[in-house]
């Protein structure tokens, strides 16, 4: 079981929140089947020497589109039929209740949109879009599946792992032949309405999201492990407002809580490892959150 005395101070600390500022990383999705990047023996970067497209990559080469798209292809079916778990829930039951102020997400899998969250960014997109980079115009993903499955009518290939962008492990064999399609309005490229690896969240949504901060009086970290800087700022941020912060996450969190001075009333709780079940933290009136278990690693 988690520490009570941990569960009892997290409880506490959003018991006492009126307008709570959250941030969720991949590690709130996989107790809804999307695998993580970083989670100690089971993330991607521990099962595999595989990395993310890289933007400058995506956007400079044809054969690293044609790569990227046929592997996203496959596993599309897959990863957009995954749904929103208790924490997505719980979150957005927070959000009708008055109690969550803003939500701001990391992840790109949909699950809160899903779950009914409205006051909500997606600070690196979310794959179920997709964009043209030349018109900029928009359409959603599933229309694009059909645009492929039109274009490889007889195209097959078998997936050699997921991973937790949505797409799919393929051999440079398998993607030779995979027809990409480029926008109609214009014939540019296309691309999904996500940041990738090596590109930067907009100064604009930044922004936005720093005054949604400053509306709040506290912040929680669900799932995240704060590398990615474009999180990982909002943490310093309510740092020097001196709000108090949570983190809830499996293994080492990059975190103001570390180093320096703690804001008074924030606390860090580290998550049980897989297959250990965790207590539930309420806070009234707040509906219970399955806090620990519910950021589980998963295979």
């Amino acid at each position: 079981m988690q520490d009570p005395v941990e569960v009892e101070e997290l409880q506490r600390f959003v018991s006492n929140s009126k307008r709570l500022f959250v941030m969720t990383g991949a590690g709130i999705s996989t107790e809804s089947g999307i695998p993580d990047y970083r989670s100690e023996g089971v993330g991607l970067y521990a099962r595999t020497d595989r990395r993310p497209v890289q933007h400058a990559e995506f956007v400079r080469s044809a054969s690293a589109r044609q790569r990227y798209w046929a592997r996203n292809f496959v596993g599309w079916p897959q990863f957009s039929s995954h749904q929103p778990n208790q924490a997505h829930l719980v979150l957005r039951d927070w959000e009708k209740l008055g109690k969550l102020h803003w939500l701001v997400t990391q992840n790109v899998d949909a699950l809160h949109t899903k779950a009914g969250s409205r006051r909500m960014t997606e600070l690196h997109g979310c794959t179920h879009r997709v964009f043209c980079l030349a018109c900029g115009d928009q359409i959603l993903r599933s229309e694009l599946q059909e645009h492929f499955e039109a274009l490889n009518p007889t195209w097959k290939a078998e997936a050699f792992g997921v991973a937790p962008d949505g797409d799919v492990f393929l051999t440079d064999e398998q993607v030779r032949s995979f027809q990409v399609p480029a926008c109609r309005k214009c014939g540019g490229i296309l691309k999904p309405d996500v940041t990738f690896f090596g590109d930067t969240v907009s100064q604009e949504k930044v922004s936005f999201v720093h005054q949604r901060l400053a509306e709040s009086d506290s912040m929680l970290v669900a799932g995240s492990s704060m590398q990615v800087y474009s999180g990982y700022r909002f943490a310093l941020a309510a740092r020097e407002k001196q709000l108090p912060i949570a983190v809830l996450n499996i293994g080492p969190t990059r975190t103001h809580l570390r180093k320096g001075r703690t804001p008074r009333g924030s606390c860090e709780i580290q998550c049980t490892r897989r297959g250990q079940q965790a207590s539930h933290v309420s806070a009234s009136p707040v509906p219970c959150i399955e806090t620990i278990s519910t950021y589980q690693e998963t295979e």
